[in-house]
């Protein structure tokens, strides 16, 4: 489909209502799990989720379909993004953060009509997404402006690469084979790899692994692995199979504001 319709818009809109919770669960976790590894923690479930979600639907995941190799990629990508944004978090405030992460949808518009011509954006859609991301910066100035600490422009890069990987991992998603595979298949290399490598990246950082959870880290890490690395990320792979990456892209400007609610 070319324009988002009803339906699409409905489950944009919850995901982006969850998605704003999400990142300050994340922060407000990172005392009890370091931020690698709480990443790989929440993949893993998620990852274990999806293949009984797809035993059960009939989903076939390792057939051949010439995907393999995009799928990879998408899911180095998608390991790479959260590590960022977790790494990030940890030197900065959920805000600042969420400000650089959500210059994703640009980095989906600038690089993705140039592999799938049909994503193009007009000249009136391209001055709506500059509006809607001042918007997002303007109502999180004061997050924004808050001083943070000597080691902050570490985390605010560390945004600034998880939405260009977030972006990047769109991209590869819609001008690869990926394009043509079940939304469940896309979700699973993504979150298959990010179980693989997250936990590998955060024994060469060093993290400690702590496996004593306070009751507020344990709901923290079923909420992000349920409906955050599961279901709000299946449906999201589903968006993308269906409608214009360019458009749905520009719909996540919500999160950071629900974030402020």
């Amino acid at each position: 489909k070319e324009h988002l319709d009803g339906r699409a818009a409905l489950i944009l809109l919850a995901c982006c209502m969850f998605w704003g919770v999400q990142q300050v669960l994340v922060k407000a976790t990172l005392p009890e799990l370091a931020p690698v590894f709480q990443a790989a923690v929440r993949f893993a479930g998620a990852t274990l989720l999806l293949l009984l979600w797809c035993r059960w639907r009939g989903i076939p995941l390792f057939r051949r379909d010439g995907s393999l190799a995009s799928g990879l990629l998408a899911g180095l990508l998608f390991a790479a993004e959260f590590a960022a944004m977790f790494l990030g978090l940890a030197h900065t405030t959920a805000a600042r953060l969420t400000v650089f992460l959500y210059t994703s949808p640009f980095w989906v518009a600038l690089v993705l009509p140039l592999l799938v011509p049909t994503e193009r954006l007009r000249p009136q859609q391209w001055l709506g997404l500059a509006c809607a991301f001042i918007g997002v910066a303007f109502a999180l100035r004061e997050g924004f402006s808050a001083a943070g600490g000597g080691l902050t422009w570490r985390g605010d890069l560390l945004g600034l690469a998880a939405g260009a990987l977030w972006g990047l991992t769109t991209v590869t998603i819609r001008a690869s084979a990926l394009a043509r595979v079940a939304p469940a298949k896309m979700l699973f290399y993504q979150v298959a790899v990010s179980t693989v490598a997250l936990p590998l990246l955060s024994l060469a950082l060093g993290e400690p692994w702590n496996w004593h959870w306070s009751a507020f880290a344990t709901t923290s890490l079923v909420l992000q692995t349920v409906i955050g690395a599961f279901a709000s990320y299946l449906a999201w792979m589903w968006l993308l199979a269906h409608y214009p990456a360019t458009r749905i892209s520009a719909f996540t400007f919500l999160t950071p504001l629900f974030a402020l609610l």
